[in-house]
């Protein structure tokens, strides 16, 4: 009979965060013993009201930010403050946060430029990231006169450039119309790379994430699947989020 080594069959998780707290001087429990595992190409959700630690959380993963204690390990590799890891990609909250170039071709390019690559591969690079992002008919135009939704691609599209194996989403579909929100949504769902995506959107994340992890006041309150916790209305609620409506019964009004 042939032995089958299961070790060898282990899949090492994307991220593994064990005993992660953080602190400033005049917020003592800023983030408080975090543990946490991501399995690649899992798409993870954010939720929490405002100052529950979600951006600190991924500020802390980035490596942009020392813990107090804990640890946080990418991909098998522990994250080192301060070290470039082109295998991270951050999307902020505010596009213009990321594009300060003379054209959309010029901020597409500037990542893998300074990863030293040269073309053809830095050509086929940008190319590449602004064809998954549909924003190839830009790559002429000023960023700053791009509207918000095109904006909002582009700034994928500069991380993307980069090709990580993890891209993190700090409320992507603030400030969106219907239509650039509808076209993100999708994007997001035919992603493969590792995502974590903090929103108070909650119907997007309904939507993009199977899995959803609740953060109130520095501690990680709930992991687990995506409609078993926002569709618990009890346990929303009690840590400032509306139930997402689209998990109503249609006989039920969600102010009843």
């Amino acid at each position: 009979m042939t032995r089958i080594d299961l070790r060898a069959q282990q899949v090492t998780a994307a991220i593994a965060i064990s005993d992660l707290s953080f602190a400033y001087p005049d917020r003592p429990n800023l983030l408080q013993n975090i543990n946490l595992q991501v399995m690649p190409g899992e798409r993870l959700g954010v939720v929490g009201p405002n100052g529950a630690g979600k951006t600190t959380l991924f500020t802390l993963i980035c490596g942009l930010l020392h813990p107090l204690e804990g640890k946080v390990i990418l991909f098998g590799e522990p994250v080192i403050p301060g070290q470039f890891r082109p295998d991270i990609g951050l999307v902020f909250q505010n596009p213009d946060d990321q594009m300060f170039s003379a054209s959309v071709w010029e901020d597409v390019s500037f990542g893998p430029q300074n990863m030293g690559l040269i073309a053809p591969e830095l050509n086929s690079r940008v190319s590449e990231a602004l064809l998954m992002t549909g924003t190839q008919d830009l790559v002429d135009r000023l960023p700053h006169h791009l509207s918000g939704g095109e904006k909002r691609m582009v700034a994928i599209a500069t991380v993307l450039a980069m090709q990580p194996q993890l891209v993190i989403y700090d409320e992507p579909s603030a400030n969106l119309d219907m239509r650039s929100r509808r076209r993100l949504i999708k994007f997001l769902q035919s992603s493969k790379e590792t995502s974590l995506i903090a929103s108070h959107d909650l119907e997007l994340i309904l939507e993009v994430c199977d899995r959803v992890i609740l953060l109130d006041e520095g501690q990680m309150i709930a992991d687990g699947k995506t409609t078993v916790i926002m569709g618990n209305r009890p346990l929303m609620e009690q840590h400032g989020l509306e139930m997402p409506h689209s998990l109503f019964p249609h006989d039920h009004s969600p102010f009843d």
